[in-house]
Order: structure tokens, then C-alpha cells, then sequence
């Protein structure tokens, strides 16, 4: 799979600027993390990835905790996730995760910045088969065989694992998140986790050159200023000399 994952996520905080929109699609995962799983982050593992990868995308304590106050008072807003799927420039594919509590607006904006920058929105299952969703661990170690050895005692189901720069990447399916997460956290003691995510990898690459390339780079900052739009994840290959959005 190599390192493929680092650029296939839209950053969601390339600028000052970007990082009230950060806390507030953090404070909104969290919310609704902590509704549907538990207030407790040691009971919960899903609301406690969430708060450790808040912390190190500097989301101030505070926007953490009133939004778990939140979710502790029952009451507040109802969201829903939507996921939509297409091409973008280029004929890149595309997948746009969101949490909304108006579905019908959230279409209609994720529609647009498709339409405005001559892409083409599809339908469920239009790219998502040409993805894999897939938890991702990394972290400091270069004993791949007692990593590997944890997990299978674990029974947990191993995508891959890769032993690079003195890191080990695990990779499951997205089912196994919570259980992979548990069996390397009882298994290695202190273990910090470089990256502890759930993401959509690309089986395969679209070049996006040339006049596609500044569409591209539009097309996901219309996606990133969307309130709703939680994650983009793509399979464009950008030339080394432009910087990945």
C-alpha cells in the first residue's frame, strides 16, 4: 500500500485561517462520538481517538470538552452522516464524507463545488469499490514480527503492516479499528500512536495535470469551506513540484 495514505486525506487546516472550521468539525465528530458510544474515552475508543488526534491538530481543550458537555445533556443537534461520491478534475475519484443536519443542503452545497469546477457527482458505489477503508496505525517500532504476533493473538484482521524509518504502519479494515487499537495498546505499553485514523485508500492513482491541476486545488477548497464536510479523500496524483492540497 506504501505511504499513499499521507496524501490521499485533504488537510483540513493548511492555514490559520482554517482552524476555526478545524475545531468545529472536530467538536461535531466528538459530539456525536461521545452520543452514540459513551461519555467515558477509556470505554469509548472511538471518541478517544478522536480527542487524541483533536490535541495533536492543537483543538483547544475546551472546544474538546463542550462538546462531549454536549452530548452529556442529550439534547443538541441531530446529525447524520452523508457520503457522496464522483469525479473530480481530472476524472479523479473522488470521496466526500460529511456529517449534516440538513441532508438536503449539504447535497446541494457538495453538488456545487463539483458542478463549479467541471466534475461530475455520482451515485453511492460510483468510486467507493475502487477504494479500501481501512483503520491505519503508525507508530515507533521495528519489530514488525511482535506487532504482527500481537494481533493475530488478538485475533484481529491484518490488512498489511509496514516496517519503515524505524515505524511500523498497521493496516485492518475499518471493522477492526477498535479491536487493533485495544490489542497494540495492551500489548505495548506506552505505545504513542503517530497516526490513528480511518481513512479511504486509493487501489489505484489518477495523474491530474496540467489546467486540471489549479481546478483541483478549487475543488477542494470548496469542499474544505463547507461547515459540513468532515473528510475528502481522493486517488489524483499531483506532479512532486505542486504541493499536495
Amino acid at each position: 500500500m506504501g505511504r499513499a495514505y499521507q496524501n490521499r486525506k485533504e488537510s483540513m487546516a493548511k492555514t490559520a485561517a482554517a482552524k476555526t472550521k478545524v475545531y468545529s468539525k472536530y467538536g461535531r465528530e466528538i459530539y456525536m462520538a461521545a452520543k452514540s458510544g459513551g461519555l467515558d474515552p477509556q470505554a469509548n475508543l472511538s471518541l478517544r481517538g478522536l480527542i487524541e488526534r483533536a490535541k495533536k491538530d492543537q483543538v483547544p481543550t475546551h472546544v474538546i470538552e463542550k462538546a462531549i458537555e454536549k452530548a452529556k445533556g442529550g439534547a443538541g443537534e441531530d446529525y447524520s452522516t452523508a457520503r457522496y461520491e464522483g469525479y473530480g478534475p481530472g476524472n479523479c475519484m473522488v470521496i466526500v464524507d460529511c456529517l449534516t443536519d440538513n441532508p438536503n443542503r449539504t447535497f446541494g452545497d457538495v453538488r456545487l463545488a463539483f458542478t463549479k469546477t467541471k466534475s461530475k457527482i455520482g451515485t453511492p458505489g460510483t468510486v467507493a469499490h475502487m477504494f479500501d477503508h481501512c483503520a491505519i496505525f503508525v507508530f515507533k517500532d521495528q519489530d514488525e514480527d511482535a506487532v504482527l504476533e500481537a494481533l493475530m493473538e488478538a485475533d484481529v484482521d491484518v490488512t498489511d503492516i509496514e516496517n519503515e524509518n524505524d515505524a511500523i504502519t498497521v493496516f485492518t479494515p475499518n471493522t477492526e479499528y477498535a479491536k487493533a487499537k485495544q490489542a497494540l495498546e495492551d500489548a505495548f505499553e506506552g505505545i504513542e500512536f503517530e497516526v490513528d485514523d480511518i481513512q479511504f485508500l486509493p487501489k489505484t492513482t489518477t495523474p491530474v495535470e496540467g489546467d486540471d491541476i489549479p481546478m483541483f486545488e478549487k475543488f477542494c477548497d470548496m469542499l474544505n469551506e463547507l461547515d459540513d464536510v468532515q473528510n475528502i479523500f481522493h486517488n489524483a496524483e499531483l506532479p512532486e513540484e505542486q504541493p499536495e492540497k
